[in-house]
Order: structure tokens, then sequence, then C-alpha cells
């Protein structure tokens, strides 16, 4: 008898709609709930919605009514709350800080970046932000720092990173703070096409997931002109070419239009500040499904605070030169339907306040929902992790948020996000106490 009641208990189980097989081989079950969520493949907000999650993953979403909470299972409801995917940033550096700016960042060392990261990963997860793209770091720090993170020795986002960014010499991405007589020459630095497919296997080699270069000049370096291109059409070709057969996304620092046509006509994924782009970058940009991933919050952060960060006379010349001009583009790109991916230069402002890009995307020419997408399906595709962040759908990693309120009417609710969860985590739950 007791075999016939465990066989119809088991028949029971796995005919169960709310129940599945890999719920059976890890009985932590957790079932979430909210008064709403953020549906960003429909672009639209569901109500009265609960989420499954086992291992770490969603296992089925949909109306609390249609939604059966398996016996043993944790229920998390959070009221009247909204949830959203985990948030996904872009541009980010976070060994980097704006406390060490100019050149009070000359005495910094590769321990302390790493450190310093540590730090900074934890609140870009408080924050609400689950996955980031790392785009540039000292001594491959950034790496340390992913690792750290997936081994859980630190709390922190999913990172895709970097290393080192590629640039010539003199550039934006060498480091030229320095006199002549220091032979100071940044660890990224490679001229010519043989060079510059060596540098690309060499940060493959010690651990980039993706490439990042720069094709014009920069703000936060000395002596060069955002405007002006860099690394040459064919020197670009070459790179990207390379870290495409080796498997490697790659984002290309752009300010000028020259850099944004060349580098998009060169296959690059993405452009990354896009600030003087004119019509014939949106147009090659077009052509080529080339994403646009635009700080467009930090110009205030510089304006406003930069002086008392250390930033110098000549960063805050350059910043006043492009990051007006860089918000007509933006709004000119987004209307003529550039992919638009979210990305905010975090560690020019201190970390944490990611989210205050919303509002400024959707002041220039994003609605709230397009926004929200910009830092979930649509970064989930420029990162290459459609198929595990991005969306609450089964399958994807368990990474949600959540906000009082509806972000899609107020999309500052973001910069206050009260629940997060990565991987069936619970990180951070101010909604329930």
């Amino acid at each position: 008898m007791r075999q016939i009641l465990r066989l119809v208990l088991l028949s029971s189980l796995f005919a169960s709609p709310a129940f599945s097989q890999s719920a059976l081989q890890n009985p932590t079950v957790v079932a979430l709930k909210a008064a709403h969520l953020v549906d960003v493949r429909a672009g639209r907000v569901l109500d009265s919605q609960t989420v499954l999650i086992s291992g770490g993953r969603i296992e089925r979403v949909g109306p609390s009514s249609d939604v059966a909470v398996p016996a043993g299972a944790t229920l998390i409801d959070l009221g009247a709350a909204t949830l959203l995917p985990g948030l996904i940033d872009c541009h980010t550096h976070l060994t980097s800080d704006p406390h060490n700016a100019g050149y009070q960042g000359l005495g910094i060392s590769i321990p302390r970046e790493a450190l310093t990261g540590a730090k900074n990963a934890r609140i870009t997860l408080n924050a609400g932000f689950t996955t980031v793209r790392n785009v540039g770091a000292s001594g491959y720090s950034d790496v340390a720092l992913r690792d750290a993170i997936n081994a859980s020795d630190v709390p922190g986002p999913r990172m895709l990173v970097s290393g080192p960014p590629l640039g010539i010499t003199g550039g934006h991405c060498d480091e030229n703070l320095l006199a002549p007589e220091f032979n100071y020459h940044a660890e990224g630095v490679a001229d010519g096409i043989p060079a510059v497919m060596a540098k690309v296997r060499e940060t493959v080699k010690y651990g980039a997931d993706v490439i990042k270069f720069c094709a014009s000049g920069g703000v936060f370096s000395r002596g060069d002109l955002p405007g002006t291109e860099q690394y040459s059409p064919a020197e670009m070709t070459a790179l990207i070419t390379e870290a495409h057969r080796l498997g490697r996304k790659v984002a290309a620092h752009a300010h000028g239009t020259l850099a944004i046509i060349d580098a998009s006509n060169a296959g690059v994924d993405s452009i990354e500040h896009g600030s003087l782009i004119d019509d014939a970058g949106i147009a090659a940009m077009k052509a080529h499904g080339t994403y646009l991933v635009a700080d467009i919050y930090n110009d205030d952060f510089i304006l406003g605070e930069g002086k008392s960060y250390g930033f110098t006379d000549e960063m805050l010349a350059k910043e006043r030169l492009v990051g007006r001009e860089q918000r007509e583009g933006f709004r000119r790109a987004a209307q003529d339907g550039v992919k638009i991916a979210f990305g905010t230069d975090a560690g020019v402002y201190p970390h944490g306040g990611n989210a205050r890009q919303f509002a400024k995307m959707v002041q220039f020419g994003l609605t709230p929902m397009q926004a929200i997408q910009s830092a979930t399906i649509s970064a989930a595709d420029l990162i290459g992790w459609a198929d595990r962040v991005g969306t609450i759908e089964p399958g994807k990693f368990a990474d949600l948020i959540a906000v009082s309120g509806d972000p899609t009417s107020n999309v500052t609710l973001l910069e206050h996000v009260q629940f997060v969860m990565k991987g069936g985590q619970v990180v951070k739950n101010d909604l329930v106490k």
C-alpha cells in the first residue's frame, strides 16, 4: 500500500504544471509573487504574476491564478511592487573610482584597483544591476574581479570583462598624463596591423570576454581631441576580424564621426559614447546593425562635480565640447532607429548611480519602456547573453528586481530599487519586512 501511495504521489507531482523535473532534482523552489511584472519582450506590464524559480533559474511565469505554488516552496510575496528583469549596464569601470581621476590615479596599484572593484561590484548589484560589461581596467583587475564573483568570494553582478583597452601610442587608451622621460605605455598599446592582432590574442589569452579599443580621442586623456580618429580603418578591420574569429565581441570608444563610420563599417558590435554622431554615422550604424551605447547622464556629474574630484581643466574643457552634443546626437540616433543599449561609463561618476541615466534617455527621445528595454532585452542581445538574462522567461537566470510603483510611467523609480535577486538568491529586500 505504501508503494502504491508513493507512485500516486509521484504521478501527481509530474502531472502538475507548476512542477518540473529540475524542481524534483533541486528541492529548493522559490515562488515570487508581485502585483505587476514588466514584460520587456512584449513591451507591456502584466498584473498579478507569479514566478517559480528552481536551481537559480526561472521555471515558470504566469498569472497567479494559474501558477500553483508547490508544497514546500519558499514564498516571497512582494505585494503591490513591480517586478523587472535584473538591469544590465554595458559600459562600466568597476575597478575605477572618480576620486582617483586625473593625476590622483597615477599612484593607484593594480591590487588596490581590484579591491576597489570588489566594493563597487557590491554597490552596483545592490542598485539593481545584476549584469555588467566592464570595458577597460588596468592589469586585468576586472578579470580577477569577475572570477572572484563567479567563485562567490565577493558579491557582485555577472560580468563580461575586457581587460586593458587597446589603443595607439599616445592615444586615449594610452595613459598619457605622464611626461616622456617616464617612458610609460599602457599595456593595451598596439600600433600597426600585426601588433593589433597580437594584442587581441594576448588580451583573450589573459581572460577577456570582450575586446575594447579606442577608435578616437577622448575626454579623460591628455593632448588628443575627442573627435579625431586614432586607429586607421585597416587597423580597425584587422582588430575586429581577429576578435570575432576568436569568438569575442568588440566595443569601440568613438566620439568622432569618422571613427564611428569606420568602426561600424569594419563590423564593430557597439559604438561607445558616439558623442559627435551625424547623419552619415547614423546611416553606417543602421546599415550594420551596430549598437549605440551612449553615456548621456555623466555630463551632469563631470561638469557639476568634476573639479572637486580632481578632473583636470583639459578634461572639463573637452567635456563641455562633446557632452551636450552627445545628447542631441543620441536623440537623432534614437529617432532614426539606431539600436540602443544601456551603458553609463560608471566609474566616471560614483558607482551605484547607474539608473540616473534612465531619466536622461527619456528626456532625449526614448519612452520609459524603451529605456528599460535598452537595459534588459537589448543589452542582453548586445553582450551575447540573450539566452540567459534580459527577460523574465523560463530558462533564464533568476535575476530579478522590484520597485514600488510603475517604472514605465515614472522611470526614476529605478533609481531606488528595493528588491534584488541574483540567481535565485535574495540580495536585497526592502519590500518585505
